[in-house]
C-alpha cells in the first residue's frame, strides 16, 4: 500500500515542470530573438544600400563620369559599410548597379535633364530561414532590396 501511495504523489508532484515549460516555450523565444538579429542586420544592409545609391547618383551627375565609376564607387561605399559583395567593382553581380538618363518634368518649362541610378541587392538571411524549415515550413532566404537615386545636371546661369 505504501508503494502506491508512493507512486501516486510522484505522479501529483510538480517538480520538473519548469523544465518542461522552459522546452515548450524556447523555440519560439529563439525564433524571435533571432528574428530581430536578422532584420537588424538586413535594416543596417537598406540604410548603407541607400546612402551608396545616392553616393553613386552623386558620381553620376559629375562630368567626365561613366557607369564603370558610378558601380566602383557603390562598391566602394557598400564594402566600406560592411555588406558583403560580389565581384565588386570591376563587374558587381551583387550589388547589381544600373544608370539611366532621366528627365524630371517642372511645371511650364522644359524637363530637366538628370540620372537616375539604382541599385539591387540581394540579402540572405542567416536565422530566421533555416529555422523555419527545421520547423517544417516554407521561406524564401532571399531578398531583394532595390533602392534609387535621381539627380540633376546643375547648370550654371548666363
Amino acid at each position: 500500500m505504501a508503494a502506491v501511495n508512493s507512486l501516486s504523489q510522484r505522479l501529483k508532484s510538480q517538480r520538473g515542470a519548469e523544465l518542461i515549460e522552459f522546452a515548450l516555450v524556447f523555440p519560439l523565444l529563439l525564433l524571435v530573438l533571432l528574428g530581430i538579429v536578422d532584420f537588424g542586420i538586413l535594416f543596417q544592409r537598406y540604410e548603407v544600400l541607400t546612402n551608396a545609391t545616392r553616393e553613386g547618383a552623386r558620381i553620376a551627375i559629375l562630368p567626365g563620369y561613366v557607369a564603370a565609376d558610378v558601380s566602383g564607387r557603390v562598391c566602394q561605399y557598400l564594402t566600406s559599410g560592411g555588406v558583403p559583395t560580389t565581384g565588386c567593382p570591376a563587374a558587381p553581380t551583387n550589388p547589381t548597379v544600373t544608370m539611366v538618363e532621366w528627365d524630371i518634368p517642372v511645371t511650364g518649362k522644359p524637363a530637366v535633364k538628370g540620372r537616375k541610378v539604382t541599385v539591387a541587392y540581394a540579402h540572405n538571411f542567416m536565422f530566421i530561414g533555416p529555422i523555419i524549415r527545421i520547423l517544417g515550413g516554407s521561406w524564401t532566404n532571399a531578398k531583394t532590396i532595390t533602392t534609387e537615386a535621381i539627380m540633376w545636371k546643375e547648370i550654371a546661369g548666363p
